[in-house]
């Protein structure tokens, strides 16, 4: 019943930050939205704070499906929370327009979140061939590409942090 618990406040922690996310979205405006940042280095760091935040549970709730204490259902649940979340964040880089010098770092960084959500979209396949008890085969290409997007994700980060400017 404590895992039931856990999972609805994580949930409902998550739903939380999308909905605030989307809140720029949803009030109407004459101009397109813009995100203005004027300190690139601090909003990196915010974006890149809750991304390992994201990457945190989602890594956990993975974990939990994939030893039982949690359905593949509930896993799929919070994936669809999680990666509407990271779209968010990816919709704010778009829009948060760079200085030059910023801008190769903040392209990187929004490859690692765009890496990331593919990642999220196959456990997420994963979660529904177990559920669906598919042959272990396919399971296993989709383990790699698991994998491997995960891989990709940090060497993006990486890259993003090697690119700053001074």
């Amino acid at each position: 019943m404590a895992s039931k618990k856990g999972i609805v406040v994580t949930v409902i922690i998550l739903a939380a930050i999308t909905g605030a996310s989307f809140l720029l979205y949803a009030i109407p405006q004459n101009d397109p939205t813009t995100f203005i940042v004027t300190d690139y280095e601090n909003y990196l760091d915010g974006v890149k704070k809750i991304h390992e935040v994201l990457q945190e549970s989602i890594e956990l709730e993975y974990q939990n499906m994939q030893s039982g204490k949690i359905s593949p259902q509930e896993y799929i649940a919070m994936t669809e929370v999680t990666s509407s979340q990271v779209t968010a964040q990816i919709s704010e880089f778009v829009t948060s327009k760079p200085s030059e010098e910023w801008q190769t770092s903040y392209i990187n960084y929004m490859d690692a979140l765009k890496s990331f959500n593919s990642y999220i979209v196959e456990t997420k396949v994963l979660a529904s061939m177990i559920e669906n008890e598919s042959n272990e085969e396919e399971m296993n290409k989709i383990l790699e590409k698991i994998e491997s997007l995960k891989k990709e994700s940090v060497e993006f980060v990486k890259m993003s942090d090697q690119t700053r400017p001074d």
